[in-house]
Parts: C-alpha cells; sequence; structure tokens
C-alpha cells in the first residue's frame, strides 16, 4: 500500500468519522492450498483495511484486519461466508476487538 492509498483511507475514516477497530480471526475448513490467504489479501485492500493473514501448523488461517468499523464488519462476512473460490468454510473465530486510535499496520500483508 502507497502513502496514497493510507491516506485515501484515513480522509474516507475522518469524514465518515467512523471508530477505528482491530479484531484477531481464524478460519477452519479447507482454507490452505485453495489460495486463500491471496484471496483475504485482495479482499483487505479492496475494503481499504489493514492487516495480515497466515496459514497455520493447524490448518487454519488467522490474521488480523484494522480499519473502520463498517468496512471490518463488511470483512468479517467475507472471511465467514465466501473466502476463495475453492475453499470451504467450516468456522469462523473473531476475537480481541478492541477500538484503536490509529492503525498499527500500513498495509494488507500475506505472512508466511
Amino acid at each position: 500500500m502507497t502513502y496514497s492509498d493510507l491516506s485515501c483511507i484515513l480522509t474516507a475514516y475522518i469524514m465518515s468519522n467512523e471508530d477505528l477497530i482491530s479484531v484477531e480471526y481464524e478460519i477452519f475448513g479447507r482454507v490452505q492450498g485453495v489460495f486463500f490467504r491471496k484471496y483475504t489479501q485482495a479482499e483487505g485492500r479492496k475494503l481499504g483495511l489493514v492487516g495480515w493473514v497466515q496459514n497455520t501448523g493447524a490448518g487454519t488461517v488467522q490474521g488480523q484486519l484494522q480499519g473502520p468499523r463498517s468496512q471490518v464488519k463488511e470483512m468479517q462476512e467475507w472471511l465467514k461466508s465466501s473466502g476463495s473460490p475453492k475453499s470451504r468454510i467450516t468456522k469462523a473465530e473473531f476475537k480481541n476487538e478492541k477500538a484503536v486510535d490509529s492503525l498499527e499496520h500500513s498495509s494488507f500483508n500475506i505472512l508466511k
């Protein structure tokens, strides 16, 4: 994400006067080997969110989302029901939701 992208996100946030939130997630099901991380990164960026996504040793995908509340909620719905075309999501867990004063990440990254 470029400085310009981050500036657009912050401008949208300021104009909407919406709370910034952070939430951690873990997605269960057939979510590895089906481009789930790539699609998650693309959807997060499309929604103007920052954070990260990674595979776990347990066969799940986990990560963190940060951004305006409505966009984070939209991403949570996407993680619960859409994912990548070949994924099969059986469960989505979200935890440690909290309001944040500023974004802790500058882009949406795939971690190895």
